[in-house]
């Protein structure tokens, strides 16, 4: 089983940045995925961005080219650079660890306004 703890969301102004992190703790050797997926209010839960282990890097069309996702080699940690942030990127982000299960984070907040 995989525990998974975010931190780094908050308040940004438009075209600004954050960092999110996620720490993995438990069983990590069993991770296949590492991502991120957020979820706007009435709205589903969408991929943001993942990393497969030993294969590609995936992101929403969205994202490209502003969200950039990077991961630590023993797979302890995965993080979220947020670079020219937009309104529509207001949601709760939620970390995602994928074994044979799926696991997620409690999510952290990131709203973008003026």
């Amino acid at each position: 089983q995989v525990q998974l703890v975010e931190s780094g969301g908050g308040l940004v102004e438009p075209g600004g940045s954050l960092r999110l992190s996620c720490a993995a703790y438990g069983v990590v050797s069993n991770i296949n995925v590492l991502g991120w997926y957020r979820q706007a209010i009435g709205k589903r839960r969408e991929l943001v961005a993942k990393t497969i282990i030993g294969g590609n890097t995936i992101y929403d069309d969205a994202v490209k080219g502003r969200f950039t996702i990077s991961r630590d080699n023993a797979k302890r940690a995965v993080h979220l650079q947020m670079n020219s942030l937009k309104p529509e990127d207001t949601a709760v982000y939620y970390c995602y660890a994928r074994t044979l299960f799926e696991n997620w984070g409690q999510g952290t907040q990131v709203t973008v306004s003026s």
